[in-house]
């Protein structure tokens, strides 16, 4: 396929510094979502109720911002790939000590901390690999690390429809610790950024503040354009168990359950990856606002689709533009962040702007209520209504494309 023309044409090391940020991120995902589907099993063994066990993903959510500055800034000055490599680790053995947890409180401690870490590797990997390749290859490796997030959501339903009955919940996050493996082969096969090397020299020698002078807008609208990015995938995916539940019927371990939520992730990686190189071609601001946009039309097949079939439907077609507006993100991030700040500032926009949109799934919830226990209404009008705000943040706000970084940060795309 012509659209796949600029991966062909990286260089060896280029496809391993790719392959690697894109695998922290999918694993990172992993991760993550592993608690997603132990909630339960969790709850009754330490007697608790869910939402107890829930407070997990919002205590992980809320620690994200302090690790994209934690682990960003160290990026700054000592270097993308050691910093990715700590990360990985400790994101790890996190997830290693959770299956180990002797009490409700122990694991609540354990998934903070994992947050902290997950909060890092974001950032990192998108800074490692968008200074690494080529200009006109931006776009379509930016759809391919996002692309990294429902590639983890899906390995961890997968994970837990094969193994959770013959492992446990404990035995998940003991395979949630895999990821530690990946340091081998950065450690062997990734190189440092090549930015990074070009101006080492620089770095560390100016605080936060001192590189971030005359950028604080920017910084703002960087924050405020990932709430709205946050609150627009979180608002199609958070709540997608419920609906299946609740509103279509559809039991938690059933094969149609999963199926679903195969298809959504399916249209998550087709989109990321088709907009994201599309962007090449007409934009990163114009790649976004397409993408949110012809989300409206899709929300009924995808919400009040008559058959599983056009249910199955829906689901692709809406990630396809939810993650292909999320496709063009990291490029996006990476060339409007001012070298200095390249390692902290998407990484730290990013994670604040999820933390700004952590409340999505409660705001549904309560707007199901006030239409008579409607989720399907809910869903959809939240997803129009943040649709419209996402297409005119991206749509009047700046973009850098093709900017070189580094010492060519003025000059033409490659």
């Amino acid at each position: 396929m012509s659209f796949l023309s600029p991966l062909r044409e990286l260089d060896r090391t280029q496809r391993h510094t790719v392959l690697a940020s894109f695998l922290g991120w999918t694993l990172d995902a992993f991760d993550y979502f592993l608690l997603t589907f132990v909630i339960v099993g969790i709850s009754n063994e330490f007697k608790v109720s869910p939402s107890e066990v829930t407070y997990g993903l919002f205590l992980t959510l809320a620690a994200r911002p302090i690790g994209a500055l934690l682990f960003g800034r160290l990026a700054d000055r000592f270097g993308r790939r050691p910093i990715l490599m700590l990360d990985v680790v400790l994101f790890s053995a996190f997830e290693l000590a959770t299956a180990f947890s002797s009490s409700l409180t122990m694991l609540l401690v354990l998934r903070f901390l994992f947050g902290v870490a997950m909060g890092g590797e974001w950032g990192l990997g998108a800074s490692l690999a968008m200074e690494s390749v080529p200009p006109k290859a931006r776009g379509l490796v930016s759809g391919l690390l996002q692309s990294g997030y429902p590639c983890g959501f899906f390995l961890g339903a997968l994970a837990n429809w094969l193994l959770i009955d013959h492992i446990g919940w404990r035995g998940l996050f003991v395979v949630g610790a895999a990821p530690a493996l990946l340091v081998l082969y950065i450690r062997r096969s990734v190189p440092e950024s090549p930015v990074w090397e070009a101006s080492r020299a620089e770095h560390g020698k100016r605080s936060l503040v001192e590189s971030m002078r005359g950028h604080w807008k920017l910084a703002i609208y960087m924050t405020l354009l990932m709430a709205a990015f946050n609150m627009f995938s979180h608002g199609s995916q958070d709540l997608y168990h419920t609906f299946e539940e609740k509103s279509l019927h559809l039991p938690t371990g059933s094969g149609a359950a999963f199926m679903l939520v195969a298809m959504l992730n399916l249209g998550a990686m087709v989109g990321g990856l088709s907009f994201g190189a599309w962007s090449e071609r007409i934009g990163r601001r114009r790649a976004m606002v397409i993408a949110a946009l012809l989300a409206i039309p899709v929300i009924p097949l995808w919400v009040h689709g008559g058959s599983l079939l056009l249910l199955a439907i829906g689901a692709f077609l809406i990630q396809v533009m939810v993650q292909g507006a999320w496709g063009v993100v990291p490029t996006h991030l990476n060339e409007l962040s001012p070298d200095a700040v390249r390692g902290t500032l998407p990484g730290f926009a990013y994670q604040i702007g999820n933390l700004l949109a952590a409340y999505t799934g409660n705001a549904q919830l309560l707007i199901a209520q006030w239409h008579g226990g409607d989720l399907a209404f809910a869903m959809g009008l939240w997803i129009a209504v943040v649709a419209v705000i996402l297409a005119l943040l991206a749509g009047f706000g700046p973009e850098a494309k093709g900017v070189g970084f580094g010492a060519r940060r003025d000059a033409p795309p490659a």
